[in-house]
């Protein structure tokens, strides 16, 4: 049995009736050349293979009564991998389109909590003899680079690679924990719970709270502080200076983002918009204009927000706000099936009519905003969710869904993110990998999210919204992929008149 970490966790608290926790991958592949070949058969067979490499997969949820500590996970006793890999096609004649419409209403349910959390859908009925595989998997179990890897181990290097050696340990099930088992758990961890860092936790939620005008971050930590008084709390502030609990909150830089239609309250349903753009020229722009691959895609994002919010006439006169995941992994972590994630927010130039200025002006502001997300203990902040009692956090995230807090207190408008991914190219029992498009998560008051992820000499763009704030959001993703296309004969411009002779 190993316990989640607070910051995992905190991706189980924030689910509710419309906002889910879990994030995907969709894998397009071609079909090989083999007689009798069946994609869910093969694909089936593949992930049964792999299993004793996939922790992730054959691991469930146990949780806590009252939620009086994070919950664990446990090697399923009762798994069943026809559970969670599926079935299912397009209708003819199976574009692209259509294939995005059917993950969209596959993404748009809960993963049930009694299973290991992830599944896998092999798609048939794709035109130009394609398959495609929709792997779901809650984001309490990986994040975007421990996800990535899960995704290389899934898949092979060679069409004909060798079959996996059997593990030197065999997987053996875990019976499930009663709940006076997990009480008693519970109760034994909480000495070994760092007493000031519990304090220092509710500290700084508090004033975060005050500086972002959030009152259910200041009254969770209000209640953490609260339980903290009397005598115990008296034991655990001997020696700590007063003068640093501060009635009035510290001077923060504040990033105030800009109303959108999207940054509102979100439905359960979801649409999906995916497409491709040309590695090497988005390469050619960065070196073109001394930016870099991740400022070009923000660049081309500020692009195409802007030519949406143009012909919604939403347009807001100040830049939008996005927010960056950021890997803070560092290689020596002792679980790699874990969230080693934090955020940075940097401004988009949306109010930039010139597509040059936009990559000059993303390229200023991440600069701004990484010397500040560097200046900030990132690993520890993260680390923090560790501390607060879960039920307190689990009240205050339900209390503000249920208030709908997310969508007037948005720290952003939108999620960007550009994930690395595989360079080589990667096969599923003999077929070859063509696209990874990426399924990530919106949220409450975040109706919008922007993933990219590169492999071979491709960039792989999913584009999640809420339909009923985002209805069209394939145009969008069109007027995206328009500012690579515009960004390109710049550059092919820029780099003709260096190579002309002086007159």
């Amino acid at each position: 049995m190993k316990q989640l970490t607070g910051l995992d966790a905190t991706f189980l608290h924030l689910e509710n009736a419309t906002q889910y926790g879990h994030v995907s991958g969709l894998s397009i592949f071609s079909r090989p050349e083999l007689p009798g070949y069946e994609p869910y058969a093969a694909w089936r067979a593949q992930l049964c293979e792999r299993l004793p490499r996939l922790a992730p997969l054959r691991r469930r949820l146990v949780e806590v009564p009252l939620g009086l500590d994070h919950p664990s996970w446990i090697n399923d006793p009762n798994f069943d991998l026809d559970f969670h890999v599926r079935h299912t096609a397009v209708p003819p004649p199976g574009s692209d389109d259509q294939l995005a419409a059917t993950v969209s209403r596959l993404v748009a349910r809960p993963l049930d909590r009694r299973r290991p959390l992830w599944l896998s859908y092999v798609i048939e009925g794709l035109a130009g003899d394609r398959f495609a595989v929709l792997t779901i998997i809650h984001h309490a179990a990986v994040d975007g680079a421990s996800g990535v890897e899960l995704l290389t181990l899934m898949l092979d290097d060679a069409p004909n690679a060798a079959a996996e050696p059997t593990p030197s340990r065999p997987w053996r099930p875990e019976r499930v924990p009663s709940d006076l088992e997990m009480l008693v758990g519970a109760t034994l961890r909480l000495p070994r719970k760092p007493a000031r860092a519990v304090l220092l936790s509710a500290r700084t939620a508090r004033e975060l709270g005050r500086a972002t005008r959030n009152p259910v971050l200041v009254a969770a930590a209000g209640q953490v502080r609260g339980s903290l008084r009397g005598p115990l709390g008296t034991l655990l502030n001997l020696g700590r200076d007063r003068g640093q609990e501060r009635d009035v909150p510290p001077t923060l830089p504040s990033v105030r983002p800009p109303r959108t239609p999207f940054n509102d309250r979100i439905t359960p349903h979801r649409k999906l918009a995916i497409g491709s753009a040309s590695l090497p020229q988005v390469k050619a722009i960065k070196s073109a204009f001394g930016a870099t691959v991740n400022d070009v895609v923000m660049a081309v994002c500020a692009g195409g927000l802007r030519t949406w919010l143009e012909l919604h006439d939403a347009l807001p006169d100040d830049p939008l706000v996005a927010l960056v995941p950021v890997s803070i992994r560092t290689g020596e972590e002792a679980d790699r099936w874990t969230n080693r994630v934090s955020m940075l927010s940097t401004r988009l130039p949306t109010d930039e009519p010139d597509p040059l200025q936009r990559v000059l002006r993303v390229h200023e502001a991440m600069a701004t905003s990484k010397d500040m997300f560097q200046a900030l203990p990132a690993e520890e902040l993260t680390d923090f969710a560790e501390f607060p009692p879960p039920a307190v956090f689990a009240r205050a995230m339900r209390l503000s869904a249920r208030l709908r807090l997310g969508s007037r207190l948005t720290p952003g408008n939108v999620v960007i993110s550009n994930v690395p991914g595989p360079r080589r190219p990667l096969y599923a029992a003999g077929a070859r990998l063509e696209h990874y498009y990426p399924v990530s998560v919106i949220m409450e008051g975040q109706g919008l999210n922007i993933t990219v992820q590169s492999y071979l000499d491709r960039l792989d763009f999913g584009l999640v919204a809420c339909p009923e704030l985002v209805p069209d959001v394939d145009d969008l993703l069109k007027a995206i992929l328009g500012e690579i296309d515009t960004l390109a004969r710049l550059a092919e411009q820029a780099s003709s008149s260096v190579g002309e002779p002086a007159g």
